[in-house]
């Protein structure tokens, strides 16, 4: 797979109405307790070409406008969750257009190696809105291995992306990422080992979000006897494509590596592919019930996650209008994949998944 749909996206032709970031999340071990917890790290730029030294915000009240900036926006799900966003003027950002290696202000991403900090006060976060921020503080020194790549497929290919056929795109190079290093959250300490990380990191970008906004991820799989997975991984994302401003409902589009065996479940190849989804919220969870199909195999799943563990994930998109106020997004979510022959309907594999990242949102 080519590391070229993982670099920087935006270009002077296409960089005064679209964002573009890069995803990770991971577990770490707590030194402390022993137990593990889950935390994200993401590096996004936004509407470069119109900014400068300062960063420029959309979500100043009574002064909504087109936002510039860099932003690292980092932080935990489960006890003592946040989301800690940090800014820089986009002059501060720096991307390399054919293999992604990211800088904004003295934090640096590639395909091999994250450094970073982000911090922020209760008194800042309180006085600043626009910052859509929780206060806190956390800090990272990580090496990254990618086991397992997914690619859309054509979807966003140069020409697609050229001609500005959809709103949001996606790339996932680590979908089964194995991280090991070092972090640091509001004072305590965590190690992250390769064997027990279950990392993830994707990709998205373009000129608006989907709404509504479906992921699932998985990289902690467990068949009948408890025994790991190694070499499984699931994704699964979407929502409404929208292809030359016009939205073309709901759909989600995927990949299933079962020790080693991937199997694609994709939309936008037509044949042979179906599909049936829902996400439902209740009072204390949220549920994704989907199931897809190819021409080989029929993918079932069913997963949840506690809405005490998940954050709503804030953004503001490129015109500076922040439309997904319950932007649900966690790192615990948990359930039961079945996958089987799509002829015959012989089963597979029934597996466990445990440690799943997850978003729902709509408006």
């Amino acid at each position: 797979m080519s590391k070229s749909r993982n670099a920087c996206m935006l270009g002077s032709h296409n960089n005064r109405n679209a964002y573009d970031w890069w995803w990770h999340s991971f577990s770490a071990e707590n030194l402390k307790t022993g137990e593990l917890e889950s935390f994200f790290i993401e590096y996004y730029v936004v509407n470069p070409g119109r900014g400068g030294e300062k960063p420029l915000f959309g979500q100043i009240p009574g002064k909504q406008g087109r936002p510039s900036y860099a932003m690292i926006k980092a932080g935990k799900w489960g006890s003592g969750k946040s989301q800690i966003n940090n800014f820089w003027g986009s002059s501060e950002f720096k991307g390399n257009n054919k293999i992604m290696d990211v800088a904004i202000g003295p934090n640096r991403a590639s395909d091999t190696a994250l450094q970073g900090s982000v911090s922020l006060s209760s008194e800042e976060a309180e006085a600043h809105p626009e910052y859509m921020s929780d206060p806190g503080e956390m800090s990272w020194d990580l090496q990254a291995e990618k086991d397992i790549s997914f690619s859309v497929g054509y979807g966003a290919s140069l020409p697609f992306r050229a001609a500005k056929l959809f709103a949001m795109y996606w790339h996932v190079e680590g979908m089964k990422t194995r991280y090991s290093g070092r972090v640091t959250y509001n004072g305590q300490e965590y190690r992250v080992r390769p064997e027990t990380s279950f990392g993830y990191q994707d990709k998205n970008w373009g000129r608006d979000y989907t709404n509504p906004w479906i992921w699932l991820n998985c990289n902690c799989f467990r068949d009948g006897d408890g025994r790991l997975l190694e070499n499984t991984s699931l994704d699964i994302g979407g929502g409404c494509p929208v292809v030359l401003g016009v939205p073309i409902g709901g759909k989600v589009l995927g990949a299933f590596c079962h020790e080693g065996e991937m199997h694609v479940f994709n939309f936008a190849k037509i044949f042979f592919q179906k599909q049936k989804w829902t996400c439902t919220v209740h009072d204390d969870r949220i549920e994704w019930e989907i199931r897809v199909s190819n021409r080989t195999h029929c993918l079932e799943l069913s997963f949840s996650c506690l809405k005490e563990s998940m954050i709503r994930i804030n953004y503001e998109n490129p015109r500076g209008e922040r439309n997904h106020k319950d932007l649900w997004n966690g790192g615990e979510a948990s359930g039961v994949a079945v996958l089987s022959e799509r002829k015959s309907g012989r089963e597979v594999c029934r597996l466990r998944g445990e440690r799943g990242g997850c978003e729902y949102g709509r408006y």
